[in-house]
């Protein structure tokens, strides 16, 4: 298949899509990027895993709230590496 690397966004802050935080609700976007070899990802391959952990507590600030954070309550779309137009 060759070497991807999937972690290039491999987190959330916590907030992202937090109700409070001015969210309401947020997609997980996966970013794949192939390295020295194409390859192409089949409908159905597993190319990651995505874990969700409950926290202890709410933060002191929650993501997009007076920070401003650039992903909060947005839809899809190309990142910031990509111009558009």
């Amino acid at each position: 298949v060759g070497e991807f690397r999937v972690h290039y966004a491999g987190f959330f802050d916590p907030g992202f899509g937090h109700a409070e935080s001015g969210g309401s609700g947020s997609r997980a976007v996966l970013e794949v990027r192939s390295r020295d070899v194409p390859f192409i990802i089949e409908d159905g391959q597993t190319v990651g895993r995505l874990v969700y952990e409950r926290m202890a507590a709410l933060p002191d600030v929650l993501y997009g709230k007076g920070l401003g954070s650039n992903y909060q309550a947005q839809g899809l779309k190309l990142s910031k590496h990509f111009k558009v137009g």
